[in-house]
Parts: C-alpha cells; sequence; structure tokens
C-alpha cells in the first residue's frame, strides 16, 4: 500500500502544498554536493555557478561517498528532501580529474545527467568586481549549430536553460537585463562523425559578459552597448551521458490542459509569429463570370450545335460565277 503523509498542523500543511503539483509549477531550485574527493578547483568552480542561481540554490558542505551513473539514489534522496530538481555533483578522481556531474530529476526520480570536464577555470575573483543584483534573469545565448543537431548537446543546452533561467515571468524591464551568458562550441554536429566516444567531441566554452549601456555619440535614443566579462569563464569537455527514459520525458514535457493554447479553426501561425488565416468562399459560378463581348465567347443553343455536320464534308467549297455576282450600283452626280 502506498504511504500517505497526513498534516499535523499548519505549517506541514502548507509545506505539503507548496510541494504538490500546480499548473504552474515553483522555481526550479538546485544543490550542490561535494563528493568523497572534491578538488578545490570543482569547489570553487560549484560556487561561482551557484551565484548565478541565488537565491534558489543550496550548498552541500559534508562529503558523499556517491557515484550517481552507479547508483543516483542518494541525490534522488537529497532532491526529495530539499524539493529540488537539479543537482550538481563535483568530484576528483585519477580517471576523471575535475568534473562536474549535471543531474535533472522528475518526481524525485533522476531523469538525465552528464558529467562536464573542467580544462579551464578562472574565477570570478579573478576580474575586475562588478555587482549584479541577486535574482536577475540572464539572457543566454548559444553559438554553434551543433547545439541544435547533435543529441548530447541539445541536452547541454536543455540543462543549462533550466539552471539559469530562474522565475517564470510575463514582462520584463530591459533595466533588468544585466548580464549575458555565452556558451560555445564549434563543429557542425554531424552524429555519424560523432558518435559513441565523446573524446572526439568540441569543448564547450562558457563565459558571462555584463551589459553596459553608454550614450551613443550620433544622438540617437538607442544606447551603445558593450560587453565586459565578469566571470565565471569555464573550457568544459563533455563526458559521460545519460538520456533520459522516453516514457519519463514523455510525462516531464506534458502541458497540462489550462496552459495549452485554445486551438481556432482556420488561424494559424507562421514561424515568424505572424498570425495567418483560412477563408473558406463559396462555389464560384463560372459561367456567369463576366468577361469580354466576343462572339467566339458568345453562349450557343443546342440547335446551332445540331445543325452543323460532322466529317469531311463540314466545310464545303462554294463557287460563285461572275454573273451572279451583284452589281455595284452607279452614283449619280447632278
Amino acid at each position: 500500500m502506498m504511504r500517505i503523509l497526513k498534516p499535523r498542523n499548519a505549517r506541514s500543511k502548507r509545506a505539503l502544498d507548496n510541494r504538490a503539483s500546480k499548473v504552474v509549477e515553483n522555481t526550479k531550485k538546485a544543490l550542490t554536493v561535494r563528493g568523497s574527493t572534491c578538488s578545490v578547483l570543482v569547489q570553487n568552480a560549484m560556487t561561482d555557478i551557484a551565484s548565478y542561481k541565488q537565491p534558489d540554490v543550496k550548498k552541500f558542505q559534508k562529503k558523499n561517498e556517491i557515484h550517481p551513473f552507479e547508483d543516483a539514489s542518494s541525490l534522488e534522496f537529497f532532491s526529495q528532501k530539499n524539493d529540488a530538481s537539479l543537482i550538481i555533483f563535483g568530484s576528483h578522481s585519477k580517471k576523471r580529474p575535475n568534473t562536474l556531474t549535471w543531474l535533472r530529476t522528475f518526481n524525485y526520480q533522476a531523469l538525465d545527467m552528464f558529467e562536464l570536464k573542467i580544462l579551464n577555470h578562472k574565477a570570478i575573483s579573478e576580474f575586475k568586481k562588478l555587482t549584479i543584483n541577486i535574482g536577475m534573469k540572464p539572457m543566454i545565448s548559444f553559438v554553434g549549430p551543433i547545439f541544435d543537431s547533435h543529441p548530447h548537446f541539445q541536452m547541454v543546452k536543455s540543462m543549462f536553460l533550466d539552471f539559469f533561467r530562474g522565475e517564470q515571468i510575463s514582462m520584463l524591464d530591459l533595466a533588468g537585463l544585466q548580464y549575458i551568458i555565452s556558451v560555445t562550441a564549434s563543429g557542425d554536429g554531424n552524429i555519424s562523425v560523432y558518435s559513441g566516444d565523446t573524446s572526439g567531441l568540441p569543448s564547450i566554452n562558457f563565459r558571462v559578459y555584463k551589459i553596459k549601456t553608454y550614450k551613443s555619440k550620433k544622438q540617437e535614443k538607442v544606447p551603445r552597448v558593450e560587453l565586459e566579462e565578469i566571470g565565471p569563464r569555464f573550457d568544459f569537455q563533455l563526458g559521460r551521458v545519460r538520456e533520459a527514459d522516453p516514457d519519463m520525458m514523455k510525462q516531464a514535457m506534458k502541458i497540462p490542459k489550462e496552459l495549452q493554447p485554445k486551438a481556432k479553426k482556420n488561424v494559424e501561425t507562421d514561424l515568424l509569429g505572424d498570425k495567418v488565416a483560412t477563408i473558406h468562399v463559396g462555389k464560384q459560378d463560372l459561367m456567369k463570370l463576366q468577361t469580354r463581348k466576343m462572339k467566339g465567347l458568345k453562349k450557343r443553343g443546342k440547335d446551332e450545335f445540331a445543325g452543323e455536320g460532322n466529317g469531311d464534308n463540314e466545310f464545303e467549297d462554294v463557287i460563285v460565277s461572275d454573273e451572279e455576282q451583284p452589281k455595284k450600283r452607279k452614283r449619280h452626280i447632278k
């Protein structure tokens, strides 16, 4: 039998209601978990990444003997205990040095995960200090066709968007756009070339820039925009990947009926977002169509068609003698 938790007081009732399924879900929370062996480089990397997830992130300080690709039950327990669906697990070993494992859960069960090996890292403290308000939504740019063609890079793109997008809002003030996250990868994403072994895949460059606006010299209304790198700076190499189960992914991507757009008859939206409508007109009688009044287009009766001959004798030669030709009348001048 399935165990059903009943709230004992108003506080526990509010907590259960907050975790219950909703039409519009809460902002996804994240956890940073340390492995049994975690280098200083990995700890600083998780701290820098978590700084852009504030205040919806919780950092674990204790070490945990966990191997996510062998057994993710401990991370699933942490996910349920803290109501978090995004986890970054940091580890360091001789075989896989300086590795970040990004894991995503659905219904507190591991959905998909992948490893990113840190090739290069420059911390935020090494850049010029530029403050950014907590909770600001970033702009995210993915450069490279491989993010739309290769399945592993599509997973990386989806994970980054889930992690950094923050709270879902309907309106946004332009003054709130303070920084941009740029993720770049070279390569064309040809699966026949990048199949199986991930060592041949291109590296992933992660950069963060501060958006600075200045008054335009030409006195235009549009300001001049410049970017200044504020860190952190990462160069990642994709490692092991575990894709999501198709049935579980289908459930995770399901949209509630309340949020599904109501279908309108004969109205569609094209790729540019413009509405295209289809107009249905009745059957048109072409016999009543107004055309030029030509003899060849004049309507003819059935008798005219019946009187015409068929075969080779349809047209006959008629010879008229000179005597039968009409004489011209002479005009007398008085």
